[in-house]
């Protein structure tokens, strides 16, 4: 028997104190020779990054020791933080940004030098250059307000931070050893560029000192974006490019020194906007054997490529999203999504599709009594400004204790999410079954500026952000309420830090949403302009325009300038360690908000920086814009 009560009032098993005590992220795949090693990011433990190991009796072990904590800040979104070769860990600590080496039955020993004299340094996206005894990877260099960015190596016999082998470029990623350790490549990009917008892709012979000799440029330029460049067994380099207005893939013969030709060219993304380092969407079975993923009417396919003949197999699997793809003893390693089961660390036998789980981020989410609450995502295209489609995943309320009243549409909830150069995942995300199983409908929106539909989408959002983004979120809206599928009178806007930022401006500049919640959300671009870490200080002029030079573009955009529209509740979430989006971009739009008596909440959260990790305020957050929403938009009666 099933309960007749309001869409929103429904009781869900579903709860706040489930998610962040079931629940850890799950990353950063590393193999090596026969063993396999993942991250673990721990809400429970304030959000630390533990280095696990799979044992050989299919149990596992934490690697890196309390306190340490396995995380690196170089761009600030980190990534590529471990390196393991031969048994050894190299990893950069979280806490000092130093790079330690940790050897079985060893204490972790830090290589790089401690800050001092206002000079740091950060590390990341390493190898191990077993011949020359040293680590090679991405150094970031800090001296008060100039920040350097340059591939260096790293040797455990010469204390400092490091010897230079790459420099004067903004930015670098990648360094990559051939299998005979003779050649480096790497890919490097400078300002105003972002790695989706214009990287170039670099290979150099290391010389007899260590050095680098015959650099040449490979692949790449102002307007193509190469990303995860890779050898094969037999010496080719492989990487990906999105030259034909698609992330594809390509090899370059010989090494770097031949021809570079498509693999299988197709209207596909077999990558994503690198945000981060070390991200992996491909590796190599065996020569002439690959193993990529690509996307696909908002999913991701694992897939077989023979290089040979352009082949690609999908392989039928339960998984909608896949990450950090490696191959260790014939098999697929890999992280994986499903959108009606927990994500996992899992193995994947590529001939036959055997799957075993080896890590799962949530024990409850597997729980067949509790998978009867999940609904899944359904991809839906609807129509946008300019006659243009765009595209999100749209989740129906769903619960089977309740039913809601004849006649009765469900309140909406309209997910915005981050970058803005990112896109909406279909996986299971306990967040988003919270509303849906109280009987809120979600909308996770792909706006124009979204990855996995190619440059050209991508390039909507060019000179436009505060303009497609809203537009997008607004119609997305629009077209799930004209379907009868939701209450345009209880729909609210919520996102993160870019998704925050289109939620104020969606609020302050359009008429539609009743409410909304930002979390460390953009109030005055302008502002963020002049104060955000070097690796985003050029991106609003892509976004936006150049600034000081279009200072005029920025008032417009900027959601603090016309807080007198903004008429609806809003709720904010803040890290009071945000380095991406500091605080004052939140306070401004608070205090506009308060002086003319709009309901809005402030929650300011010691210790957090950009993204919650901490599994009481992650709580507390999921709590506070639920209470937020009934209380002052959907005008429910909470049920727990």
């Amino acid at each position: 028997m099933t309960e007749t009560l309001p869409y929103g009032a429904w009781k869900s098993p579903i709860t706040s104190d489930l998610i962040v005590a079931e629940t850890i992220g799950l990353g950063g795949v590393v193999v090596d020779s026969d063993d396999i090693y993942w991250s673990e990011s721990r809400p429970g433990e304030g959000g630390r990054n533990v280095l696990v190991r799979r044992l050989k009796d299919g149990g596992r072990e934490d690697v890196t020791p309390a306190p340490f904590n396995v995380r690196t800040r170089v761009h600030e979104y980190g990534g590529g933080a471990v390196t393991v070769h031969r048994g050894t860990v190299w990893f950069s600590n979280f806490a000092d940004q130093r790079l330690y080496r940790l050897a079985a039955s060893a204490a972790p020993a830090p290589l790089t030098p401690e800050a001092a004299g206002g000079a740091s340094w950060r590390y990341a996206d390493g190898v191990v250059d077993e011949a020359r005894r040293r680590w090679i990877g991405v150094r970031e260099a800090h001296a008060g307000e100039k920040v350097d960015n340059a591939v260096v190596a790293v040797d455990p016999a010469q204390p400092g931070p490091g010897r230079v082998l790459a420099e004067g470029c903004d930015f670098y990623a990648a360094p990559r050893l051939s299998p005979d350790g003779q050649r480096l490549c790497w890919i490097s990009w400078n300002h105003p560029n972002m790695p989706w917008v214009g990287t170039e892709l670099w290979v150099a012979e290391i010389a007899a000192d260590g050095g680098l000799a015959d650099r040449r440029k490979i692949a790449g330029g102002e307007a193509e974006s190469i990303c995860q460049p890779l050898w094969s067994p037999d010496g080719a380099l492989y990487f990906i490019s999105d030259r034909s207005g698609w992330w594809n893939l390509y090899c370059c013969d010989a090494g770097g020194d031949g021809a570079i030709h498509p693999l299988c060219p197709r209207e596909a993304e077999f990558a994503g906007a690198q945000w981060a380092f070390g991200q992996s969407s491909y590796a190599f079975l065996g020569p002439g054997r690959i193993v990529c993923t690509y996307g696909a009417g908002g999913r991701t396919v694992l897939a077989r490529l023979d290089v040979a003949s352009g082949k690609l197999t999908p392989l039928d699997l339960p998984y909608s999203e896949f990450g950090s793809v490696k191959t260790c003893a014939g098999k697929i390693v890999c992280g994986a999504g499903s959108p009606t089961g927990p994500g996992a660390i899992v193995t994947i036998d590529p001939d036959t599709g055997a799957v075993e789980v080896l890590r799962q981020s949530s024990a409850a989410a597997a729980d067949p009594q509790l998978q009867r609450y999940f609904t899944a995502a359904q991809h839906v295209e609807f129509p946008t400004a300019g006659g243009l489609t765009a595209y999100a995943n749209y989740y129906a309320p769903h619960n089977p204790d309740f039913t809601a009243p004849a006649g009765e549409k469900p309140p909406l909830v309209v997910k915005c999410h981050g970058g803005p150069t990112s896109s909406a995942s279909s996986s299971l995300s306990l967040g988003i079954q919270y509303w849906t199983s109280r009987g809120i409908a979600v909308i996770d929106v792909d706006y124009g500026g979204s990855t996995g539909y190619g440059r050209a989408y991508r390039e909507r959002l060019q000179s436009a952000w505060g303009v497609v983004d809203v537009d997008d979120c607004v119609n997305a809206a629009r077209h799930v309420c004209a379907q009868g599928l939701a209450d345009a009178e209880r729909a609210v806007i919520t996102g993160g830090s870019a998704g925050g930022y289109t939620v104020l401006a969606a609020l302050a500049g359009r008429d539609f949403f009743k409410g909304g919640a930002s979390y460390y959300g953009v109030s005055d671009v302008a502002a963020l302009a002049r104060d955000t870490h070097k690796f985003e200080s050029r991106y609003l002029d892509w976004l936006i325009g150049p600034y000081p030079e279009r200072a005029d573009l920025y008032a417009e955009r900027s959601p603090l300038t016309h807080a007198a529209g903004l008429n609806s509740p809003v709720i904010f979430f803040q890290g009071a360690e945000d380095r991406v989006v500091p605080p004052n971009q939140t306070e401004m739009m608070v205090e506009a908000l308060r002086r003319r008596g709009i309901p809005c909440g402030y929650l300011l959260f010691a210790g957090e920086q950009h993204g919650f990790r901490r599994a009481e305020n992650i709580k507390r957050a999921l709590d506070a814009e639920l209470y937020f929403y009934a209380e002052l938009v959907f005008r429910t009666r909470l049920s727990f």
